[in-house]
């Protein structure tokens, strides 16, 4: 198992001091699975190389079984000894700590600076292939290049296997690369060698500080990081987007305002939880889940009406459901009244039992805030695990934004929405979600109509198992 890092800074020595190895030696330390060496192929002032080689005790690794599990000659014979895996994070985390943690002794400055950067892998497993290896590392900044290796260079008739020669370059500090690479190689080995448990999650949330929060895949990297355990990596989600949107929240609010500015002449906002509210009210429900809540306006227009025997709101954002637990005044209620209603914090691309059990549950724009590839995530659970016999979902028309003078052409109302469809592409989305689940569609509109353009706002109501007139 081999990693070098290889930069052409200059001095490019300097790479000793920030990985705290002097380049003239070799250097060996003991590991609880075998031994891990550094030593420098190469140290010019235009050019330093530092490789970290892994001699694994298969051994070691069955020493380390937890009690009770038993074991099988593939956990002696096996890839551990040769590809990139949790195993090399460890050894990562435990040779190069310091530079890990940003720290420098001698050149404390150093370890702030970006500097020409090459890694090379000899060795990655990679499930999910190449495709994969670039929507990891790609957005990151990296240029990656990777070269799939035969299963047998002596019988090429074998085919190729799951296993690359990897190079990945970018100009960086030592060590944002080594955060990247602790947690992406067991994300793309896609196995760890250790039992996984709530610690995990403590150094996924440490390690991925500043970047993860904001990868386009932290989805993937957080279910395979910590060993596809799910509850886990809905934890980890859950902190990873409340600290997101703790910083975040100054920006978004002004750009809510932005939005309300827009749409203020129509009184849209009001005009939104009215028809919510009766639809709902339509659809005989007693027990409503409002999924993305935010500040819990529509909660404050179901708790006045008494048929609501249960009512909960859900959002990302802890300060937002402080706001939303304020404005419902929770409390000033009695013990009674407050078993009514209910606020907790859940990521809505994530399955959640707390999500199951109510008859309707809404989505008040709200979708128009994910990411187009996001939506199948939250579709599932919502029609697919949550199941409540009616689903409400609003969001922004597009075309009728041509109405808002305020409004430059192109523009979203809202800089947080990633999209904002027509009729007709909520129409083909909200039929297909429908026929996939088992839900009829009814799709209207609120808000003032326009001949041309439609409404401003655009509204499907899907009801569980009901065929089209059905009451």
């Amino acid at each position: 198992m081999l990693l070098t890092i290889s930069t052409t800074y200059v001095p490019a020595t300097d790479l000793g001091y920030l990985l705290g190895k002097n380049p003239a030696r070799v250097q060996t330390f003991d590991l609880a699975y075998g031994k891990a060496h550094v030593f420098y192929p190469e140290a010019t002032s235009e050019r330093c190389t530092a490789a970290l080689a892994l001699d694994i005790d298969p051994i070691g690794l069955v020493r380390g079984r937890r009690p009770g599990e038993a074991g099988t000659v593939a956990d002696y014979v096996n890839d551990r000894p040769y590809v990139a895996s949790s195993l090399l994070s460890v050894a990562i985390a435990q040779v190069y700590g310091s530079a890990l943690g940003g720290k420098c002794r001698d050149r404390p400055e150093l370890a702030q600076t970006a500097i020409p950067l090459c890694i090379e892998l000899a060795v990655l497993p990679c499930h999910g292939g190449e495709a994969l290896l670039r929507r990891l590392f790609e957005p990151l900044g990296y240029a990656v290049e990777a070269e799939r290796l035969p299963l047998d260079p002596q019988f090429p008739e074998w085919g190729q296997s799951l296993y690359f020669h990897v190079r990945l370059c970018r100009t960086a500090k030592l060590s944002d690369v080594l955060s990247h690479l602790y947690v992406l190689i067991p994300v793309l080995d896609d196995e760890k060698h250790y039992w996984v448990g709530e610690d995990e999650v403590e150094k996924l949330i440490e390690k991925g500080e500043g970047w993860l929060e904001t990868h386009p895949e932290k989805g993937t990297i957080a279910l395979r990081y910590l060993k596809h355990r799910h509850g886990l990596a809905r934890l980890a989600l859950d902190r990873l987007i409340a600290e997101e949107s703790t910083e975040i929240e100054a920006s978004d609010e002004q750009a809510g305002a932005a939005e309300e500015a827009v749409e203020r002449g129509l009184s849209l906002n009001e005009a939104r939880m009215q028809a919510v509210a009766h639809v709902l009210a339509e659809a005989g429900a007693t027990t409503v889940i409002d999924l993305g809540c935010g500040e819990g306006r529509l909660l404050r227009t179901l708790i006045r009406d008494k048929r609501y025997s249960k009512l909960s709101g859900v959002d990302v954002s802890p300060r937002v459901l402080d706001v939303a637990a304020s404005r419902l005044r929770l409390s000033d209620m009695t013990d009674k009244q407050r078993e009514r209603v209910a606020l907790f914090q859940g990521a809505l691309t994530y399955r959640d039992k707390r999500f199951s059990g109510y008859d309707a549950a809404t989505l008040i724009e709200v979708i128009e805030h994910l990411d187009v590839e996001r939506l199948p995530a939250l579709v599932r659970v919502v029609f697919a695990f949550a199941r409540p016999r009616t689903v409400v979902v609003t969001t922004p028309n597009v075309e009728y934004n041509h109405r808002f003078s305020s409004l430059p052409a192109g523009q979203l109302r809202h800089a947080d929405h990633r999209f904002e469809w027509t009729r007709a592409e909520f129409a083909k989305w909200a039929e297909a979600v429908g026929k996939e689940h088992g839900y009829s569609v009814r799709l209207s509109g609120i808000g003032e109509l326009d001949d041309a353009l439609g409404p401003p706002t655009q509204l499907a109501v899907f009801a569980l198992g009901r065929s089209e007139g059905q009451p």
